[in-house]
């Protein structure tokens, strides 16, 4: 398989894994994942929804068997909803009915809800059973199938309960997000903006620059132009290798770090999403467009608090513009939200710690202690009920 590689090595472990990066990857899945498994791996578990697995389940089932495993389907709801505790115990079930071993391995096929539900279920089951990501949205293939976070959501919050479980290797076909839904390419491109803005200027450029030239409501024209080809290789190795690097140095986001290199900086805009997340029960937003409010939200209260200049604040909502209109926000309640605050797993001991800017490329780590409750309320009106 001809395909850009970014490689995955943890400090403070001896595994190491590859991220594969191409156009028409799919149908050599099958070699990729016996390149990836133990020799001893003879089952895998392939898990996936309904609509995914229509468009792309046989083509990788086929692939795989053709490479000598076994392979067993289970098909999960879609939407973080589902991302539950609930079809959690669904899937450990299905392993034990199909008797996964811990040299077989689990293969998510699907968005982020897929990939953390079945991660988390690999981590738990047995202990530890190897695990694959086959991401097939725009931000599950730059954000969550790398870096080893896995976990559900509750009723007290989302992805408080989890384990870190990191994959054994991560395939990405850029062929798959010819099919994917305008709101999901609003999505990821809000996550790849997220990441562009704490990065550095370079990635920040080449994000702006290609949204500039490929607009995403026009995104699936553009997969007979091999410029566009190129061009989002490119830019998806490059958002892959920024998010590796910041978890190859702090793969478990310590608590005591506050350097503009901690993993805790990836949660830029995290902790309004997560809320507004919650307060409408996983419905009605796509997890992206709630980072895209929280962008806009983490982006004026750096403004307010004097720490980011007006111009580039103007720039970075400039560039959120070309990603089109996010759900309505205006009718959820300010008071709810902010009390949602609270849960957040960002809180360490009382505070709760806000990922601001002070410039694109410098995120600094601020403590809700430093901010008052009134700007706090005052931004999100801002933001939210404009």
């Amino acid at each position: 398989m001809k395909n850009n590689k970014v490689t995955v090595s943890l400090s403070d472990d001896s595994h190491e894994y590859d991220i594969a990066i191409g156009d028409n990857l799919l149908e050599n899945s099958g070699e990729w994942a016996r390149n990836c498994l133990s020799k001893q791996t003879k089952k895998i578990a392939l898990i996936s929804n309904a609509k995914v697995f229509g468009l792309y389940g046989e083509t990788v089932k086929n692939s795989l068997e053709s490479a000598n495993f076994e392979v067993v389907v289970f098909l999960m709801n879609d939407g973080e909803r589902y991302k539950s505790l609930r079809t959690l115990e669904k899937v450990l079930k299905f392993f034990s009915e199909n008797q996964i071993k811990r040299t077989d391995a689990v293969v998510a096929l699907g968005g982020g809800v897929v990939g953390d539900l079945a991660g988390f279920a690999a981590a738990v089951f047995q202990r530890g059973t190897a695990f694959l990501q086959i991401p097939t949205t725009l931000l599950a293939m730059i954000d969550s199938s790398v870096g080893g976070k896995t976990g559900v959501n509750t009723e007290f919050g989302k992805n408080l309960v989890g384990a870190f479980h990191q994959p054994h290797g991560v395939l990405i076909d850029i062929a798959v997000l010819q099919t994917l839904p305008r709101r999901e390419l609003t999505a990821g491109f809000c996550e790849a903006v997220k990441q562009g803005a704490i990065s550095n200027e370079k990635l920040f450029t080449q994000t702006a620059e290609f949204l500039k030239k490929f607009p995403p409501n026009k995104f699936k024209k553009y997969f007979f132009d091999d410029d566009f080809i190129s061009e989002i290789e490119k830019l998806i190795t490059a958002q892959v290798a920024f998010k590796a690097e910041i978890v190859q140095q702090d793969e478990r986001e310590d608590a005591a770090r506050r350097d503009g290199k901690s993993r805790k900086i990836l949660n830029f805009g995290h902790t309004l999403a997560h809320a507004l997340e919650k307060v409408t029960d996983y419905k009605r937003f796509k997890h992206g467009e709630a980072v895209g409010y929280g962008i806009l939200f983490a982006a004026e209260l750096s403004k307010t608090l004097e720490m980011f200049d007006n111009n580039k604040l103007d720039l970075l909502n400039d560039v959120l513009r070309r990603l089109g209109k996010l759900p309505d926000a205006s009718d959820i309640n300010l008071k709810t939200v902010s009390e949602t605050f609270a849960f957040d797993k960002k809180n360490i001991g009382k505070s709760l710690q806000w990922i601001l800017l002070e410039d694109i490329g410098k995120p600094k780590i601020v403590d809700d202690r430093e901010i008052s409750p009134k700007i706090i309320d005052e931004t999100l009106k801002k933001v939210l009920q404009p």
